[in-house]
């Protein structure tokens, strides 16, 4: 953590090593800033960035540093210039409650127009943002079938093949040198993938998490985690429960 109590991942300089990965059948790459890039589509998924979460709090009498904002889309202009997709989607909660995206400051909102130009963007809804976004580039949609997967911002309990979604935060732990590290992580079977959360101020759901059952071939997941400068790949076995 720094001075101002957000994520490392603001911190990143240096190029990072990636991960590999295989959801249905589509090739994916997971980068250690928390998105994820199909090469294939040119496509960049991000998700839960819960913007003006600190805001929202305010709003409510209760006071957070007012640099969540800020710090989040600093992140996501990084794996934007480091990637230069086509398409950007953003799964849900993309604000942390229905008033965010009308209250956000000029400086901000020209941010995200500056980095949604000559690109398709969607904003996927989600429950903490179910109404939308108000004057911000691209549209807004409840789900994205493209390029051989659906994205959404729960995740089904009916029918997970091919499905990129967001909203359970996946992160785990594991043992290294006697201590023990939770961190974000991509989570898949290599049939669904779970989105780590983008946000700086979003916390984090342990795969062994009842809210997790039923979502994942177990035998076959693996934890794809967030680390400084690189991603680390656990299978589900190896990890602390």
């Amino acid at each position: 953590m720094n001075r101002l109590g957000l994520s490392p991942r603001t911190m990143i300089t240096t190029a990072p090593a990636t991960e590999d990965v295989l959801v249905h059948g589509v090739a994916a790459v997971c980068d250690p800033l928390g998105g994820l890039y199909l090469p294939e589509t040119g496509m960049l998924i991000v998700s839960d960035l819960h913007l003006e979460k600190g805001a929202a709090f305010a709003r409510r009498g209760m006071m957070l540093p007012p640099y969540d904002t800020i710090a989040t889309l600093n992140i996501l202009a990084a794996v934007i210039a480091r990637y230069d997709p086509k398409i950007v989607v953003s799964l849900g909660d993309n604000f942390h409650d229905r008033r965010g995206s009308e209250f956000l400051p000029a400086d901000l909102r020209k941010m995200i127009a500056d980095m949604a130009r000559g690109r398709d963007w969607i904003w996927i809804n989600g429950n903490h943002d179910p109404d939308g976004t108000t004057d911000l580039p691209g549209i807004s949609t409840d789900e994205l079938v493209y390029g051989g997967l659906v994205f959404r911002h729960e995740p089904s309990l009916i029918s997970g093949k091919g499905e990129v979604a967001g909203h359970l935060h996946p992160s785990a732990t594991v043992r290294r040198r006697e201590k023990y590290v939770r961190r974000p992580c991509f989570a898949t079977d290599g049939h669904r993938l779970l989105m780590p959360a983008f946000g700086v101020l979003a916390g984090g759901l342990d795969l062994n998490h009842t809210a997790m059952q039923g979502i994942f071939a177990r035998e076959t997941l693996v934890a794809h985690l967030l680390g400084r400068d690189r991603i680390y790949s656990v299978r589900y076995s190896n990890l602390m429960r």
